[in-house]
């Protein structure tokens, strides 16, 4: 259903009673496609004209305008979204003229009840239609009414959006949304609707685009990226997709998420091996290891065949790391079926695991099956699993000392950079490193955000490594990227795409903020 009301016939007002321009805060819950969808929000509030938070008015929720980006694959999505709009209540009471807005997949599931359950709440909108929302912030304040607008499919496609990008050097480029899959567990298709890809020029243009603003790494975003091309009839289409996106001059690192098993070609496998700029990092959802459970879900793989990918994976590309997401307490699950996942978890020797306890979703058809498992019994199972994957990523973390590896430096990555005294980063295989500077090192040449770092791991943590080579003399090379001159003429506030304004798909925001580099590499609790 879409409650669409009439668009006022007057110029939005993104002023304040005083004349100065109406700020707004972006708050993201959920996953990467939620994280570049805020993007698009972003970028649209600028091109009407409003301003983004400084980071102090950000960490204090003081703006005129905060959207709220949800995700609803979690129980606990209410919970945090309610959380975050009951303490915005009371900064509202005080400040009348502050609006607040819902998007994302919550809002597009339960449309109308936000606004019932949280009548402070000014506008709330889906998926379908993020464009809209400049709109109705204005019809809300014009009419003094909440507006609700939800559509049923897509009307205009996200990328074709004006975009504030978080991160001058690295970027997110989706190549579809929404999916064909039917999976028991998850409510996203039904969120998201049916997959749509983007033809492959409009991807290639705008990859080419990020590179011309400076971004070195871009990461390829869908649902389900290897069925790309299914909907315009060529299921080679994703395998060719990373060939020229590698291929594009500027670009250093490519990535892409998430494949899923049950459509993972050798082609693509072929394709990442013999394409330097596709780095060696693979987030391969397993959801579960029991073939009984898979079944259930309706995963289209078993264990076997998934095993079998991770093997091929890592015959082509020696030193990929390969990340996973992991469902504990699915209905119906035994002992047994338990065991099998802890039994491929093993085998798989992922470097790190997003692990959820099963949350019971209405509306997707595993809620309604029977032998919904006691709480206790699942918590059980999560911490023996949360267990076995420490050590895991443990021992393969320990396994990488003494390697030499290239660090894309980041901004905000490390939150005891201060204290310790290094900057972070990722590697190529996307573990996060953090890295010691040599003492002697002149402030001129230290690496900037974007800029690559040689050194070499002298520890692995189960969630990081750390490379202190500099401080004994052993390797550390900084190269000067376009990357890190980017974003210092962005922090210069020299940078010509400030702003974010007009329909440019790579338009960057005039403020820092914090910086995207694909799949983070922590074992979620």
């Amino acid at each position: 259903m879409s409650t669409t009301l009439p668009a006022p016939d007057h110029a939005p007002t993104t002023t304040t009673s005083g004349g100065s321009a109406r700020t707004y805060l972006v708050k993201t819950l959920g996953c990467q496609m939620n994280v570049h969808d805020s993007e698009h929000m972003a970028g649209m509030l600028e091109q009407a004209g409003y301003v983004a938070a400084t980071p102090e008015q950000a960490a204090s929720e003081d703006a005129d305008v905060i959207v709220i980006n949800t995700c609803a694959v979690r129980e606990n999505a209410a919970d945090k979204l309610y959380g975050n709009l009951g303490r915005l209540a009371r900064t509202k009471r005080s400040r009348p003229d502050m609006q607040i807005a819902v998007g994302g997949c919550l809002a597009q599931k339960d449309r109308a009840g936000i606004v019932e359950r949280a009548p402070w709440v000014d506008v709330v909108f889906g998926t379908h239609n993020l464009d809209v929302l400049p709109v109705l912030l204005e019809r809300a304040r014009h009419n003094a009414a909440a507006q609700v607008e939800i559509e049923e499919s897509l009307k205009v496609f996200p990328s074709t959006l004006p975009t504030r990008r978080e991160s001058v050097y690295a970027g997110w480029v989706s190549i579809s949304v929404g999916c064909n899959n039917t999976c028991t567990f998850c409510i996203v298709p039904h969120l998201r609707g049916k997959e749509r890809d983007r033809r492959p020029g409009e991807i290639l243009a705008e990859v080419e685009a990020l590179v011309a603003t400076g971004a070195i790494e871009v990461t390829l975003l869908g649902q389900n990226v290897n069925s790309y091309g299914v909907g315009f009839g060529d299921r080679g289409a994703f395998a060719k997709l990373l060939r020229a996106v590698g291929a594009i001059p500027g670009l250093e690192r490519v990535r892409f998420t998430s494949p899923h098993p049950a459509a993972f070609t050798d082609d693509v496998i072929e394709a990442m091996a013999a394409t330097p700029t596709v780095m060696p990092s693979l987030h391969m959802p397993l959801q579960s290891g029991s073939d009984r459970v898979l079944r259930a879900m309706r995963r289209s793989y078993r264990s076997e065949k998934f095993l079998g990918i991770l093997d091929r994976v890592r015959a082509a590309i020696p030193h990929a790391a390969i990340t996973t997401d992991i469902i504990v307490g699915f209905p119906g699950e035994t002992d047994e079926d338990y065991e099998d996942t802890l039994r491929v978890v093993e085998a798989a020797r992922f470097s790190s695991a997003f692990t959820f306890q099963y949350s019971q979703r209405p509306g997707t058809p595993a809620a309604d099956l029977p032998d919904q498992l006691p709480k206790a019994v699942v918590q059980e199972r999560y911490e023996r699993l949360i267990a076995l994957q420490e050590r895991i990523c443990a021992q393969e973390n320990a396994a990488q000392e003494g390697r030499v590896v290239e660090v894309l430096v980041a901004e905000g990555e490390g939150r005891k950079d201060g204290e310790t005294r290094r900057i972070s980063g990722r590697a190529a295989d996307n573990r996060l490193v953090h890295l010691a500077l040599p003492a002697d090192l002149d402030p001129d040449a230290a690496p900037r955000p974007g800029d690559l770092v040689t050194v070499q791991v002298t520890h692995g943590a189960p969630h990081h490594l750390v490379a202190d080579s500099a401080l004994t003399g052993g390797p550390f090379a900084v190269r000067r990227t376009r990357a890190g001159d980017a974003w210092q003429t962005r922090q210069s506030g020299d940078d010509e795409h400030a702003g974010g304004h007009g329909a440019d798909a790579c338009g960057t925001g005039a403020a820092p903020g914090p910086v995207s580099l694909g799949m983070p590499s922590l074992t979620v609790r």
